[in-house]
């Protein structure tokens, strides 16, 4: 009896569930959250950019990269995507990437709208499209390629302090490149779709591109110019598929049948399955082959049995199957094509199963099916299987992808650091062997590369599961990190005797936020010789010598605070490109000695500020009392009480998150210990902060030290908090600028 009154219960509760669904919603409800998914992937697409990032950059960790893009042909090539986790700008892939994501904006823009992505999406899209017009300078010339593809591979950094030549690649008539051309034709064309309602002018002018650029790929009808991918981006499928492509999406961006007319006018060479007729079924709509997208446009657009046949061919392959074979399937149920981006082919197949599923002419229960099988794929990668496999997303997600400056590595080695500094929200990583295999691991080209030819279909298809299953995106999504430690001095005491030290001193640029370099780095070795000019020394007897600079200008004793004899050596690496490129960039070696003359008991150097905490011998250890300077910036490490350091404020990121207001009510200013006066335990304090050598756990007490530390109100602890405390005791300020 309990039995059949639960099954009654599950029964009635399913009906009304049915009953109560949206018009228009599945019946079976979502298992992830499509509108963060959604809004992630689209993301990923601002950690791909190259060029100068605009101020709504919504992280911290990408810079400017690639400024002289072009430069070699007196051109200015600069913007666009990097390809995947390398830094070459191949214009195959990324049009592709392009077309994809505008053709996602044409089926479901109510859906962007709703999710508030449609702004994002556009930006995303606009960043190529603006760089596919600058390489567009001639209606028969396009540069198709920035970067070489073999010097780039070798090298393992992040893309702001890439050093190496970027030579730019083109194809015109002499030389063409029909597959390339037209597919950014077909880029530029489905853009101008999407941008018509918001921005006709731009439109137009993306349209007049698509144009110029379809009629150069059409009338040449080669790709004898096309060799700088070869080997990464080589087309195989040959450029009929881009002609027809291109050409249909012209139509739909024009009304002109003539471009129509001009797409059916390529079927004679269209693809067939081997040794047969039959137009080609078994592969995947990706970067090389476009037939399969322009299958279903053109059964859209024509309503022809023709071109619903081959695209349900297509589609069947990919679910049930068709004339007795099928692609193959995981245990956990991806669909599976291919060891190199595996999920790369499964989802971009659930976009065209769920665009042409959602289509009138689409029977009913090939809908349902084409449904289901979209529905499994895109769960499958935001992880049904026990884990995600988009970074920054769900249960488990991948660490480690296989992309340089999400890594950050200073030292140009892969292994170093262990795992990746920065997070690369919402890639979508290569995916599983065909037993659900993965490698989370750096190195491992297939399971963890990403591209952006990778999230274009994903994005399409989280975008139709929003539509059909809703989510919640984030509010106000930023990928802000806290900066590592970025610049730091290692030294010891390489030898020491009566009335000398020779200390080895290691500037380390392992900077990440973003990564950059710099010419004008210098350090501070700081040094108190009372006891010298006590014996009756005097300040030009006290000798520095230098032997290993590394470039560097080593001076003599420059005062500090000479009313209590604190002077400092600078070490200045003015000229020198310190950057965190590779082994010999990252870092520069300098050795000195400070001699007294006379011997033993003329000078105490363990006294020293500098001193504290070396070691005599080869290791050499982390020392913040050798400050570096950036300019007149100090960036790294604490200086003694006195001296008149100027300290700007840090030059701050493009957008920063608005801080969380803290109370003031009871708040002394500068009091950050609580005992009712202000002195040097409160500026120890707000310094050992700043580096964050003092970590508060209570996060109430956090909120009162930071509300006593924010000494300028900027809603920011920084080193200008610091000089600010620090000019408070010396009593060269009596208030703070936050007490007005």
């Amino acid at each position: 009896m309990i039995v059949k009154k639960t099954v009654v219960f599950l029964l009635t509760a399913v009906l009304i569930a049915v009953l109560i669904l949206p018009q228009g919603m599945d019946t079976y409800a979502a298992d992830f959250n499509y509108g963060e998914a959604l809004q992630k992937a689209i993301m990923f697409y601002e950690f791909q950019r190259s060029g100068k990032l605009p101020e709504n950059t919504r992280n911290n960790w990408r810079g400017d990269s690639c400024l002289e893009d072009g430069a070699d042909n007196g051109l200015d090539l600069t913007g666009g995507w990097f390809d995947a986790g390398d830094h070459v700008k191949f214009n195959l892939p990324m049009a592709y990437a392009v077309t994809m994501l505008a053709w996602s904006v044409y089926e479901s823009r109510d859906a962007y709208e709703k999710s508030g992505q449609l702004p994002y999406i556009l930006d995303n899209i606009k960043w190529v499209t603006d760089y596919f017009i600058k390489c567009h300078p001639s209606p028969n010339v396009y540069y198709y390629q920035v970067g070489d593809g073999a010097l780039d591979h070798a090298w393992w950094g992040p893309a702001e302090v890439l050093q190496m030549a970027r030579p730019s690649f083109k194809v015109d008539t002499s030389n063409p490149g029909s597959t390339v051309v037209a597919e950014t034709a077909a880029a530029m064309a489905a853009s101008s779709i999407i941008f018509k309602p918001t921005d006709p002018s731009y439109a137009a002018t993306l349209l007049q591109h698509a144009k110029d650029l379809f009629t150069f790929a059409d009338t040449t009808r080669s790709d004898k110019g096309y060799t700088k991918a070869e080997g990464y981006y080589s087309s195989h499928s040959g450029f009929y598929d881009e002609l027809t492509w291109a050409s249909v999406w012209l139509y739909l961006a024009t009304g002109d049948d003539s471009y129509l007319q001009k797409a059916e006018s390529y079927k004679p060479y269209w693809e067939t399955e081997r040794g047969t007729t039959i137009i080609k079924y078994s592969w995947a709509h990706c970067w090389d082959n476009k037939s399969f997208g322009t299958y279903l446009l053109l059964a859209r657009i024509t309503g022809d049995s023709f071109y619903k046949q081959c695209i349900e061919n297509h589609l069947d392959w990919w679910t049930t199957g068709y004339n007795g074979t099928k692609v193959q399937y995981t245990p956990k149920g991806l669909a599976w094509l291919d060891g190199w981006g595996s999920l790369r082919y499964a989802t971009t197949e659930a976009f065209l199963a769920s665009v042409y599923a959602d289509w009138e002419g689409c029977d009913p229960s090939k809908a349902a099916k084409y449904q289901e099988f979209a529905k499994k794929q895109v769960d499958y990668a935001l992880g049904s299987s026990g884990r995600s496999f988009v970074v920054g997303f769900g249960v488990n997600p991948p660490k480690n992808p296989h992309h340089r400056t999400a890594h950050g590595s200073w030292c140009g080695m892969m292994d170093t650091p262990p795992e990746s500094r920065h997070v690369l929200v919402g890639a979508l990583v290569g995916g599983p062997g065909s037993s659900d295999n993965y490698n989370d691991s750096l190195s491992d080209y297939q399971c963890n590369e990403v591209a952006n030819d990778y999230n274009a279909g994903f994005v399409g298809v989280l975008a139709k599961m929003y539509e059909k299953y809703g989510g919640n995106p984030i509010p106000n999504l930023t990928a802000y990190e806290t900066p590592g430690e970025e610049f730091f001095v290692e030294a010891a005491v390489n030898a020491a005797g009566a009335g000398f030290v020779n200390i080895k001193a290691t500037i380390n640029n392992r900077s990440g936020w973003p990564a950059r370099g710099s010419d004008k780095l210098s350090a501070r070795y700081f040094v108190d010789i009372t006891e010298t000019l006590a014996k009756g020394i005097g300040l030009d007897q006290i000798v520095v010598d230098s032997t290993t600079t590394g470039g560097a200008k080593v001076s003599q004793l420059l005062p500090w605070d000479e009313a209590n004899n604190i002077y400092y050596v600078n070490i200045d690496f003015t000229g020198v490109n310190i950057f965190p490129g590779g082994m010999n960039d990252y870092k520069r070696d300098v050795y000195f000695t400070i001699t007294v003359p006379y011997g033993e008991g003329n000078w105490d150097n363990t006294n020293d500020f500098s001193f504290q905490g070396l070691e005599q011998g080869f290791i050499s250890n982390k020392t913040e009392y050798i400050p570096i300077y950036d300019g007149n910036v100090r960036v790294w490490g604490s200086v003694p009480p006195g001296g008149n350091e100027i300290e700007p404020s840090p030059t701050p990121t493009s957008i920063k998150p608005t801080p969380t207001p803290t109370s003031t009510v009871g708040v002394k200013y500068g009091d950050l210990n609580d005992d009712d006066s202000i002195d040097s335990l409160d500026l120890t304090l707000i310094k050992r902060y700043v580096l964050r050598k003092y970590k508060i756990s209570n996060p109430e007490d956090e909120a009162k030290f930071r509300a006593a530390a924010d000494l300028d109100g900027d809603g920011e602890i920084t080193s200008l908090d610091v000089t600010l405390l620090k000019r408070y005791v010396l009593r060269k300020i009596n208030k703070f600028p936050v007490e007005g």
